[in-house]
């Protein structure tokens, strides 16, 4: 058990320890060594801190930029069989359009692919990994397609999803929606929906 004579001792032995050194040890010093400490921890900190901020930047443009390029070489492999795929449904299609933006109204818009035909077009979404939200958003842009592209007004438009993968049961979503389903793997693509399948016309 460490007794008051003991902790006298001690304090004694660190007291004669700084003097040694010319640090008479008082409040005042023990003050002043705790802020310095303390501001250089602070200075750390916050340098490491900084630095991992920017290695987080960095990080996500990384990813967005690998996301952004694999979309782009998704959409390809799709659009290069999208003609085959559609005349064998029986949609012959004249030509094909990637990614059309456009504003109406302050709205800003964007389809990933629209493959044209006479009285008809199909719109396409492309995603490498398909979630429900994505299902349910671009339902609502079908919706919203003619409004934006008053050129297809009076077009019959069918919807079509193309995925490399999909999360849950967001593959089975697009068919209950109408839409044609495209699976991409390897080197081509093909459509997937079942045999009785009908899809709807907006």
């Amino acid at each position: 058990m460490t007794t008051f004579k003991d902790r006298k001792e001690e304090s004694s032995k660190a007291e004669e320890a700084l003097e040694k050194y010319g640090q008479t040890l008082n409040f005042e010093k023990v003050w002043l060594m705790f802020q310095e400490t303390d501001r250089m921890l602070s200075e750390k900190f916050n340098e490491t801190d900084k630095q991992m901020k920017e290695t987080a930047k960095e990080i996500k443009k990384l990813s967005a930029l690998f996301t952004s390029q694999w979309g782009k070489l998704v959409e390809s492999l799709v659009e290069g069989d999208l003609i085959k795929l559609l005349k064998e449904k029986g949609i012959p299609v004249e030509q094909t359009l990637q990614r059309v933006k456009g504003n109406h109204e302050g709205e800003n818009y964007e389809y990933d692919i629209i493959a044209v035909n006479g009285d008809e077009i199909v719109i396409v979404e492309v995603k490498t990994t398909l979630r429900p939200q994505d299902v349910k958003d671009f339902h609502e842009k079908i919706w919203k397609a003619k409004k934006y592209m008053s050129a297809y007004k009076d077009k019959v438009i069918y919807g079509c999803v193309a995925f490399i993968s999909a999360d849950g049961a967001s593959d089975r979503m697009v068919e209950k929606q109408g839409f044609y389903v495209i699976k991409a793997t390897g080197g081509s693509a093909s459509i997937v929906n079942q045999k009785d399948f009908k899809p709807k016309k907006w």
